[in-house]
């Protein structure tokens, strides 16, 4: 082969420069029956063989062999129902007729070895379909305590539902999850609406926005004080943004999530309420609302939803109760892993590193997203106490991990949680913390702490003077 490649390439330089110095060999070359590495042998005359006949060949051959040779148990084949053709091909054909035979012990070893390899593909391959068997029961199962619970939820529970959600049942159906097509609805049901938002009112604002933004489009700014106008289209220019960023795979609600945000923009402003600022990740609370509400129910609930107080302290970015927050989760973090919280206090990692990002999107960033939803259901049972037992729950499951890692390691891990993360697993973490500490619960101790706040300020010399 490496003869006829010189010999090729010594050709064309003789085409390209007119020259007949290697006419000769050339013709000698077509001549001859082949250049062969141990010389000239006649060329084939048999037409090439397929692999098929290749498998068929081998199937005699080796049938033949294992009359005269002993082979080890493990090395027979009997039945194979699965050979790769292009493997045997390359291990069990003869070597070209220019090229020394194999001798009986290498063709031996070579049947041995492409058995023990076929075998172990058909093992993998009986391994996979066990694990797809085994994952297909777990969803079947899954699917059908769906249904189940579904049904309770559409005909006992919604229609009772004042008199059913605090009962003990209900309760532990939903920390199961809630079934995908009663989840908005109980969350509707369980933000509530303390703004008395109504459809008819959504449209208004819905309408008022697009004509903003129409505006803003048309002259670069709006009708109103110059302080506004910036705040306004700093908002506009995150929200443009923010979009772009949140489940950029599920780009086909982006356009509802768009006018949902002009919608709350035209309230935020034009109301005068001044509930909070348009946050960066805010995106990812709209988002799962309209994954799992109808536009304007999306929008009552996620107004409702901003107005509850954790969620305003950190919206508003209150610092001095955004510490209150984060004190009183240390007080339960030290509680329930001790070994871990003097792991971080010993790198100094304190939470706003990683609860800020938590809090702001409610785990829609960190968690995969039927996880996420899992832990939104059971925040619309709990309140922001469950905020916080998941932050701790999340801490609990990767503590062997955490203990392993530096400052840096454990600050990049927690805000990118590993994308496997088990619902189960995660939940079971949760239920075994515990949110009592010193026979106070989460609003006792929270609450102490606003109390020795609010008598360091009346206590301090400013106060007194004044």
């Amino acid at each position: 082969i490496l003869i006829r490649f010189l010999i090729t390439k010594l050709m064309l330089c003789d085409d390209i420069f007119g020259r007949s110095l290697f006419s000769r060999k050339q013709r000698e070359a077509q001549s001859a029956p082949g250049w062969k590495l141990f010389g000239k042998v006649p060329l084939r005359e048999s037409p090439p063989k397929d692999s098929k006949t290749i498998q068929q060949e081998y199937e005699a051959r080796a049938s033949k062999s294992d009359q005269s040779l002993s082979l080890p148990a493990q090395g027979r084949r009997k039945n194979l129902e699965f050979e790769p053709l292009s493997t045997t091909a390359l291990i069990l054909e003869d070597r070209p007729a220019n090229l020394p035979a194999k001798s009986e012990e290498e063709a031996q070893r070579h049947r041995q070895e492409y058995d023990e390899m076929v075998a172990e593909a058909k093992k993998r391959e009986l391994k996979e379909a066990q694990k797809k068997k085994k994952q297909m029961k777990e969803r079947f199962k899954q699917e059908e305590s769906i249904v189940n619970a579904m049904v309770v939820w559409n005909n006992e529970i919604l229609p009772n539902w004042e008199s059913m959600r605090g009962t003990r049942r209900v309760r532990d159906l939903w920390w199961q999850g809630l079934p995908p097509n009663v989840r908005g609805k109980v969350w509707s049901l369980a933000i509530g609406n303390e703004l008395n938002i109504t459809s008819d009112l959504y449209e208004i604002f819905l309408s008022r926005a697009k004509e903003r933004w129409k505006s803003f489009r048309e002259t670069g700014s709006e009708m109103e004080s110059d302080v506004d106008s910036a705040d306004r289209e700093s908002s506009l220019d995150l929200i443009k943004l923010d979009i772009s960023r949140t489940f950029p795979p599920l780009f086909i609600f982006q356009k509802v999530l768009f006018t949902l945000f002009l919608s709350l923009l035209w309230y935020h402003y034009n109301c005068k309420l001044k509930l909070v600022s348009l946050v960066q990740g805010m995106s990812f609370i709209a988002a799962v609302l309209i994954l799992n509400l109808e536009e304007a129910d999306a929008f009552i609930a996620f107004a409702n939803l901003l107005n509850k107080p954790c969620q305003m302290a950190f919206f508003r970015v209150d610092h001095e109760l955004m510490l209150k927050y984060f004190a009183a989760f240390e007080v339960f973090f030290e509680e329930n892993l001790p070994r871990l919280f003097n792991h971080f206090k010993s790198y100094n990692l304190t939470p706003d590193l990683y609860l800020i990002d938590w809090i702001f999107t409610l785990y829609t960033k960190s968690l995969p997203l039927d996880v996420a939803c899992r832990v939104w259901d059971v925040f619309c049972r709990d309140g922001e106490e469950f905020l916080f037992r998941t932050g701790l729950g999340i801490l609990r499951l990767y503590e062997d991990v955490l203990l392993q890692m530096d400052f840096i390691h454990i600050a990049q891990f927690l805000t990118r949680l590993p994308e496997d993360t088990p619902s189960e697993r995660l939940f079971s973490c949760i239920a075994n913390t515990q949110m009592i500490s010193s026979n106070r619960k989460w609003t006792q101790v929270f609450n102490a702490l606003i109390k020795d706040k609010e008598m360091e300020k009346s206590s301090s010399p400013t106060v007194k003077n004044t």
